[in-house]
């Protein structure tokens, strides 16, 4: 079956996920939809110094929004951060550094957040493609740990602080390649049979949808969403998927394209006419699940995967100075 899904998906991906596919797609945009000033609102965007993250983040700024950077790398962040100030004259931009992989870090920096600033919008835009498998230094996979506990922490520490607010929004960045992944919570870390990142990343990106979903359920006065940006060109494709990279850069979208429907989530008054929890390519929502895949999963699993994130969350809050 997995031949099949990988076939299907590849496929589905080159009609849907490159620039063409983007420019189809955009003929049936709206532009009045992000022509939206945000003045006021408060924007925080995790892996914000490059790609995606970066494109996004200019784009609010450009409509007056205060965007909170949240970076690991001090020096490239610092970088990123004036080219956004001088691209978009916005001097509401604000860095702070966090590696999304430490726990303990993302609870320091939650509650610290919390005591200082308000916030409208959540992206989680951070994540990473590691081809071996590399242990943290708390000895979590470094995929799952930035890509789903990671992201799962930030955002329940900061439901407190969105749920203060009107319109509350919370993005996160998955994937199309999720689509070939059933849910599995029996290895979260990958530990069994071989390593292959690519399916490792799939499999956390599958773990993003399902955890919008249940998130959808539980805090109805915030609105989720989930999305695919299709294939990029940015730099953590060029540097986690290089052959992929070569094949397919002539036809790969721009980072704005990429982003496109990012900003559309986070700022169009559109976007909120639509239920939470939803996944979306090119600001329509889409099935989560490819034709006869046999990708669907058992409720109690999706259940069971949220109590195994919050009882890893809660470890780490405990082991973190100043929760």
């Amino acid at each position: 079956m997995s031949w099949y899904r990988n076939a299907v998906w590849f496929v589905k991906g080159l009609r849907e996920y490159t620039r063409s596919g983007y420019e189809s797609a955009s003929k049936h945009f709206n532009p009045a939809d992000t022509e939206v000033n945000v003045a006021g609102r408060s924007f925080l965007v995790t892996g914000a110094n490059s790609g995606i993250g970066k494109a996004t983040a200019t784009e609010i700024a450009r409509r007056g929004g205060t965007v909170h950077l949240v970076c690991r790398n001090k020096e490239r962040a610092e970088v990123a951060k004036g080219e956004i100030v001088t691209e978009t004259g916005n001097q509401n931009i604000f860095l702070h550094i966090v590696d999304i992989s430490n726990p303990k870090e993302i609870w320091k920096f939650a509650e610290k957040f919390k005591n200082e600033h308000k916030l409208n919008v959540l992206i989680n835009n951070a994540g990473c493609m590691v081809n071996t498998r590399e242990l943290t230094e708390d000895g979590l996979e470094k995929n799952f740990a930035t890509n789903t506990l990671g992201t799962y922490i930030l955002t329940t520490a900061l439901l407190p602080l969105l749920e203060k607010e009107a319109d509350a929004r919370v993005i996160t960045v998955s994937s199309g390649g999720m689509l070939v992944q059933k849910l599995n919570i029996s290895d979260l870390q990958s530990g069994n049979g071989t390593f292959d990142g690519t399916m490792v990343y799939a499999q956390n990106k599958r773990q993003q949808v399902v955890v919008t979903e249940q998130w959808a359920k539980t805090h109805r006065n915030i609105h989720f969403s989930v999305m695919h940006p299709g294939w990029a060109d940015t730099p953590a494709v060029r540097s986690a998927m290089p052959d992929f990279y070569q094949k397919m850069k002539n036809t790969l979208r721009t980072e704005a394209q990429g982003a496109d429907t990012v900003v559309w989530l986070a700022i169009s008054p559109e976007a909120t006419k639509l239920p939470s929890g939803l996944f979306f390519q090119d600001r329509q929502p889409v099935p989560t699940h490819l034709p006869l895949a046999s990708t669907h999963s058992p409720l109690e699993d999706e259940e069971k995967l949220m109590e195994m994130l919050e009882e890893f969350s809660q470890k780490f809050k405990s082991a973190s100075p100043g929760t």
